[in-house]
């Protein structure tokens, strides 16, 4: 088997090959699709250009941080296309809330791509780019660069966050935590869904914090990445740390997703004290029952899938790691499940380990590829197809975990 290196990635564009996943339809509770779709008469439009005393009109279109403070609930916010330049963190404050029946949305002009871009900020933990601290907001068809820590950082619940890319933040580029440190378990962010969305580039100055997508530290139960990439991030794909000094975050779903050539950047930096994982789901040794699914791990710089000292029973199934760098699933202790996973490898390379309930329905490396591994050979290229569907083929062969 020769695998090579990524050929092409195509970010938010309609694709040709098979899916990850049979739907793309958000969880109970978390509803999607773009239920504003209509250019609605009473939306709100915001312009690079806009002034904060505009009207909001599309003729007269008025800026982000104006549009935010007067949206009704279940409201619109449409963004048109350029670039928006900020110095400051642009919030979406708690208590600007939608609804369980109509979120309030923010979302690109249809056929128009905004850039929130915050090249402005000095790297500093305070500096994030955009703060969704509100609840049932749908965010839709973003870009978020060049912010002083998160690109975006979500501190509220009920949120779907969905067709957005961060890129070039220096932290990780999408982080679900807690708003505040006097934040109650109780509020930490909850039931919120990325969705259809791409996080790459991001990296901080010491090269171990910038993960491409985290729920860590403070994140509560329910949130779930379903049809996400993550790659070229100088930390780790995924980042669901704990600590003892918090406790258990909140089980988390990561479902239909794909990590590769995360420790690198696309432009060749890598920071080999970096942990560099595809996958990272734990920490602490505390026990957290994640759900991870039908996801590949490629071509990181350090394992594919650990457990990195979570004991926890984790569900662990129908995932494929190829040619990272050390094992490709490695969970040393604990009881989580593992069903129908597959490890291939282009030459030698570490045994796989799991402690836990592992079946014969999986095929880890222990020196030779199964015959699940005939699949995953040739480069790798991915798209978004038209419903958001992952869509991932090696040597343009479509391939379904």
């Amino acid at each position: 088997m020769q695998l090579k290196p990524v050929l092409a990635c195509a970010a938010l564009l309609a694709g040709s090959f098979a899916v990850l996943g049979t739907t793309a339809q958000a969880a109970p509770g978390q509803e999607t699709g773009r239920e504003n779709a209509s250019l609605a008469a009473a939306a709100l439009y915001v312009a690079p250009d806009g002034s904060a005393d505009a009207a909001g009109t599309e003729a007269d279109p008025t800026t982000l941080a104006s549009a935010i403070s007067r949206v009704n609930a279940g409201g619109t916010i449409y963004l048109r296309g350029g670039t928006y330049r900020y110095g400051q963190t642009v919030t979406i404050p708690p208590g600007n809330d939608g609804t369980s029946g109509a979120r309030t949305t923010m979302a690109a002009y249809p056929g128009e791509q905004p850039v929130l871009n915050f090249s402005e900020m000095s790297e500093d933990p305070a500096a994030r780019g955009l703060a969704v601290n509100g609840d049932y907001w749908h965010i839709d068809g973003l870009t978020v660069e060049h912010a002083g820590d998160n690109g975006i950082f979500v501190g509220g619940s009920d949120n779907v966050i969905e067709h957005v890319v961060t890129r070039f933040n220096h932290d990780s580029g999408l982080q679900i935590s807690r708003i505040s440190s006097d934040t109650p378990d109780d509020e930490w962010p909850a039931n919120n869904l990325v969705l259809s969305s791409e996080s790459h580039d991001n990296a901080d100055s010491d090269g171990e914090d910038a993960d491409g997508f985290a729920a860590k530290l403070t994140a509560g139960p329910g949130n779930v990445f379903r049809y996400t990439v993550s790659h070229n991030n100088i930390d780790d794909g995924w980042d669901l740390y704990t600590k003892k000094d918090t406790g258990p975050i909140g089980p988390v779903t990561i479902e239909d997703s794909l990590s590769y050539d995360n420790g690198t950047l696309s432009d060749g930096t890598v920071n080999e004290d970096g942990d560099r994982n595809g996958f990272k789901l734990g920490g602490d040794g505390i026990k957290v029952d994640h759900i991870v699914r039908r996801n590949i791990a490629y071509h990181n710089g350090h394992h594919g899938f650990t457990y990195n000292s979570n004991p926890g029973s984790m569900t662990v199934s129908d995932n494929v790691g190829i040619d990272n760098e050390e094992r490709n699933f490695s969970f040393d202790k604990g009881t989580s499940v593992f069903r129908d996973n597959t490890s291939c490898r282009g030459g030698d390379g570490s045994n796989d380990k799991t402690v836990g309930d592992a079946d014969g329905s999986n095929q880890f490396w222990t020196g030779a590829n199964g015959s699940r591994c005939s699949a995953y050979d040739g480069a790798l290229d991915w798209s978004f197809a038209s419903d958001g569907r992952l869509v991932v083929s090696f040597g343009g062969t479509v391939v379904t975990p």
